[in-house]
């Protein structure tokens, strides 16, 4: 597997947003009519297997210190091989290697398995923050980044 930096008009990337909403809309029983607009701010990850990307996650900014990790997903067919769990490590780098000390992020309270991956991964809860505040289905997430030496 290989994890590389895709610009938010990949083609492969947009499949991968496009079918995460469709299975979020699925669980969370949102609008049919929801559509996804990718931001220009938000750096994309994609991993990739024979040559197709399977998963994706992105990494905003929030301030100098904190960043997001935005629209965490893997292909159905690709999950409990470690994907996850390695493109997590990878945004988090990326959060490091801007200068940030903080990754946050937001998930739903349906979706058990997104949890445990960020509470093992050393993630733990906070309140709510920013677009997420009064959602009764956000969760949010925080790590702090090693200091670098």
């Amino acid at each position: 597997m290989l994890i590389e930096s895709r610009p938010v008009i990949d083609p492969e990337i947009a499949a991968l947003l496009i079918a995460q909403q469709r299975e979020l809309r699925a669980a969370d029983g949102g609008l049919d009519g929801q559509v996804f607009v990718p931001h220009d701010d938000v750096r994309y990850l994609a991993a990739v297997v024979h040559g197709r990307a399977v998963a994706c996650g992105g990494l905003q900014a929030i301030d100098a210190e904190t960043g997001e990790i935005k629209r965490m997903y893997v292909r159905p067919a690709y999950r409990g091989r470690g994907i996850a769990r390695q493109l997590l490590a990878a945004l988090e780098e990326c959060a490091f290697r801007q200068g940030q000390s903080v990754v946050c992020l937001e998930t739903g309270t349906y979706l058990p398995a997104a949890i445990t991956l960020y509470t093992s991964c050393g993630y733990h809860q906070i309140p709510v923050y920013g677009e997420y505040v009064g959602n009764p289905y956000s969760v949010c997430f925080a790590k702090r980044l090693p200091v670098a030496a």
